[in-house]
């Protein structure tokens, strides 16, 4: 019972911290897009030696140019049998994302690597680094703006302008985390990290540099999430997402439950209910069969950006595949983990 009130106080500890909100997380299913999340993630799966995931995001469907998001990542331990304490972890991921009537496109490929020490024989700790390139195009041609009315419509032919200088910006982007976690029992594990993304400040601009200072800010990102057996039937995970760029920031709570079917893990029905602050509510539903896990979620709008259209919600897609190398298995598990 202690456990349950230390996590729920947390939750409302961080919910209070802001009340503004005004950045979009790439995807609600944070948990099931790690690498994304923090850098330190990378190859943090200390019962399996590898993961390999892929997510699909259709936000407001009904409108007349909906938002897409779609990634892929994967990962893996290195050298986990050479160190007694510890592993390295490598991965990568590619993320694309169409949004609005200019085909406004972005597309990041990413490539990250950690290292994980144990601490004694129940904590984990955790320093990650990922380096990517991110490009952004958008089409113009697709657009039109307050100049080119003419009284009665947008008239293309009529200049906008508009101080453009490109249609496409690319840049280098760098991120690092740290990550601990606390493997209490084989009953109960706590795990929490930060992570900065942006440590460079990249430019990002279809402007000159002398219209407009184009350098993104930093984006800090908190989680913490926890794996909580009961009664041998059930595994409960509350999680905690809490990011913040410049004057914008977003928190997401809430828990996953997975129940055994089999009697021995094989099979486990996921239910799960998240709330992005002012923003969703996100049930979660989803099925997991030896080592490939479906999860689908619906995000129900509460936001005001909403209020009189059809423009509603969003829907999820995660599939997550993980594994042992058939040269290592019964190696990999270096520390207690909670499952069936």
């Amino acid at each position: 019972m202690k456990i349950f009130k230390s996590i729920f106080f947390i939750f409302f500890l961080i919910v209070s911290f802001k009340e503004s909100i005004g950045q979009g997380l790439n995807f609600s299913q944070y948990f099931n897009n790690p690498l994304f999340v923090n850098p330190a993630n990378t190859g943090f799966n200390p019962d399996m030696d590898y993961r390999i995931g892929g997510n699909y995001r259709n936000q407001w469907a009904s409108a007349s140019s909906p938002y897409k998001t779609m990634g892929i990542w994967a990962d893996s331990k290195l050298f986990a049998n050479r160190f007694e304490n510890g592993w390295m972890g490598i991965g990568g991921g590619i993320m694309r994302d169409v949004a609005g009537a200019g085909s406004l496109s972005s597309t990041s490929a990413n490539l990250s690597l950690a290292y994980h020490q144990m601490l004694g024989y129940k904590s984990l700790l955790s320093a990650g680094f990922s380096a990517g390139i991110v490009s952004k195009r958008i089409d113009f041609s697709k657009l039109t703006f307050d100049n080119q009315w003419n009284g009665q419509f947008f008239e293309t032919t009529i200049p906008s302008n508009e101080p453009f200088a490109f249609s496409q910006a690319a840049y280098l982007d760098l991120s690092m985390g740290v990550n601990y976690a606390l493997f209490a029992s084989e009953n109960a594990y706590f795990n929490a990290g930060i992570s900065i993304d942006h440590i460079n400040r990249p430019k990002e601009s279809f402007f000159e540099s002398s219209v407009t200072d184009s350098k993104i800010d930093m984006r800090y990102t908190f989680f913490a999430n926890a794996s909580i057996k009961v009664q041998d039937v059930w595994i409960v995970n509350p999680n905690i997402y809490y990011s913040v760029m410049g004057t914008s920031n977003e928190i997401v709570l809430g828990m996953n439950a997975n129940r055994d079917l089999t009697g021995d893990g094989v099979k486990q029905l996921i239910l799960g209910l998240y709330y992005r602050k002012n923003d969703a509510i996100i049930p979660v539903v989803g099925f997991q069969i030896n080592d490939i896990k479906f999860t689908v979620n619906y995000d129900a709008s509460t936001s005001s950006v909403n209020s009189g259209t059809s423009v509603r919600g969003a829907y999820e897609l995660s599939i997550v595949k993980h594994g042992l190398f058939s040269s290592s298995a019964g190696k990999s598990v270096k520390c207690p983990t909670v499952r069936f």
